[in-house]
């Protein structure tokens, strides 16, 4: 019994026309590389088409601001200040001189070290946007590419996000994460419940996608990110109490299904690449094991069988579908685990702290990320699959001076960047840190508390 409360604990706690070729063979930023060198990018205000109202003065400054927000979290560039610049962006052409008699000069961005410059330009009719974007790499006085965009007002972030996609792509060969998104447990709707969240992959447009009016936590998306499996603890009038049941949401069509209600545990899933099974913990009124089952519920098959009294709880399946990751307290203390798919030739991880929970597998399956503690609190870390390289990424205080806790890490579908939870602000917030450790931002600014957020993958 005393397992099972110890468990519980670990479960609570827009579309572009392009108007120029990209050249998909070119490569300005290798980002498989060790430490990818920040490059210098220069991003001045964008150009009004339209009237220079104060409402689109505004927005215009709104979709510069994520814009350059989305850039400093790709950790792949410095961005100029506007102080430097030699031009006045709202006095010149997106299109250089001499092609455009009123256009920029490469030479003005050239002597202030600038490797990469957007210029992009902004018509507002009604309700209707359409923004003009061109990327220059400066050494070669080239255009990446160029292209419009067009949406509503209303969705002016997404457009933004779409271009930031863009520009990724056209600069590395690789997607942007900027239209992917976030799914969390939450008690933002009252402190005496949670429920599942998602949002953008910045913290924007959260909503509810549970009202159980209960305890919902430990979501976890399903490979085409069309669909999110979560526990909630769920009413059985049978025995008249509550049983955390495993419950599948649809995005697109709002509908829910209850997968699993076996009596006891039934959370921690996570799906198969191809979304034939999931994998989740249930205890039946034992001890907590992994188990796989078919993604409709059926076909239960056990993985990991004990030692008697030991927990074998959140698995994490790695990219090719042919590993688990999991953690276990069968040597102890928690440790993370990794074992073949069908539970076979189970090998011990970690070694170091206290306690180590909530693997997440890198996109190339190389590398795993987890809780650890030591000395009191947690903190995020990274190793190898064979145990080998571990390395921290996070560490901070709270406004007391004591450390804060650091946990619940997942990956990005790009594998550059780690969502996570964080206390240090007094509440359990959302933040996200490079994959090697060297920038962090928080993406949720309330008095809430989050808990076992994941990343989404790609979703175009």
């Amino acid at each position: 019994m005393r397992k099972l409360f110890v468990l519980i604990a670990i479960l609570v706690g827009t579309s572009g026309t392009a108007s120029a070729q990209d050249d998909a063979s070119v490569v300005y930023i290798k980002v498989g590389e060790a430490k990818v060198k920040k490059s210098l990018l220069a991003i001045p205000s964008f150009l009004l088409l339209s009237s220079p109202t104060s409402e689109r003065k505004v927005l215009s400054t709104e979709m510069l601001n994520t814009l350059l927000a989305n850039m400093e979290t790709s950790n792949l560039f410095t961005i100029i200040k506007p102080e430097a610049f030699l031009d006045n962006p709202d006095q010149i052409g997106l299109t250089p001189h001499p092609g455009n008699p009123t256009g920029f000069k490469f030479e003005n961005w050239s002597k202030i070290g600038a490797e990469f410059l957007v210029r992009a330009g902004l018509k507002v009719s009604g309700d209707e946007l359409e923004l003009e974007t061109f990327v220059y790499f400066i050494p070669q006085a080239k255009l990446v590419f160029g292209r419009k965009y067009n949406s509503k007002i209303k969705e002016s972030r997404a457009m933004i996000h779409s271009f930031s996609d863009d520009f990724i792509k056209a600069l590395t060969g690789t997607k942007g994460i900027f239209k992917t998104k976030i799914v969390a447990s939450s008690d933002k709707g009252g402190k005496r419940f949670k429920e599942i969240i998602v949002m953008d992959w910045d913290g924007r447009n959260a909503r509810e996608i549970t009202n159980h009016r209960s305890i919902s936590l430990s979501p976890s998306w399903g490979p085409k990110g069309n669909s999110v499996a979560y526990t909630s603890f769920a009413y059985h009038p049978a025995y008249k109490g509550r049983n955390p049941d495993l419950f599948l949401y649809e995005i697109n069509t709002n509908k829910r299904f209850l997968l699993s209600s076996r009596r006891g545990i039934n959370s921690g899933s996570a799906f198969s690449p191809d979304g034939k099974f999931i994998f989740l913990t249930l205890s039946q009124g034992a001890d907590p094991d992994i188990y796989r089952m078919n993604a409709d519920g059926e076909d239960l098959q056990r993985l990991t069988n004990g030692p008697r009294g030991t927990l074998n709880v959140e698995p994490s399946v790695s990219p090719d579908g042919k590993k688990i990751a999991f953690s276990s307290d069968r040597a102890g203390n928690p440790m993370i685990y990794v074992m073949n798919a069908d539970g076979s030739e189970v090998k011990r991880i970690t070694f170091a702290g206290k306690y180590n929970s909530s693997p997440s597998f890198s996109p190339d399956g190389k590398r795993l990320a987890f809780a650890g503690r030591e000395k009191g609190h947690f903190d995020i870390f990274t190793v190898n699959v064979d145990g080998t390289d571990m390395k921290r990424l996070t560490t901070a205080k709270k406004s007391n001076g004591q450390l804060a806790d650091n946990e619940d890490p997942s990956f990005s579908p790009d594998g550059r960047h780690i969502v996570f939870t964080s206390n240090r602000s007094g509440t359990h917030q959302i933040y996200i840190v490079s994959s090697d450790g060297a920038t962090e931002r928080r993406i949720t600014m309330d008095n809430w508390n989050y808990f076992k957020p994941k990343w989404s993958p790609y979703l175009d």
